[in-house]
């Protein structure tokens, strides 16, 4: 069984961040909430591991 990751894992994690709010600039709400859906389940589907993910679930909702 695979486990999450949480520690610091992003090559550049400022690049990073500016490449994911540059996705948003020109989004009004309504389309910027589905383009983070759609990332989600891409990135969700790329895991694939269904422990991880709810690990991931579980993170997302305590925090």
């Amino acid at each position: 069984m695979a486990t999450l990751n949480t520690a610091a894992n992003i090559k550049d994690p400022d690049g990073f961040y500016e490449e994911l709010l540059a996705l948003h600039l020109d989004k009004s709400m309504e389309e910027s909430q589905a383009l983070n859906a759609k990332l989600i389940l891409i990135l969700a589907n790329h895991i694939g591991d269904r422990d991880v993910l709810r690990e991931a679930f579980k993170l997302a909702r305590d925090a």
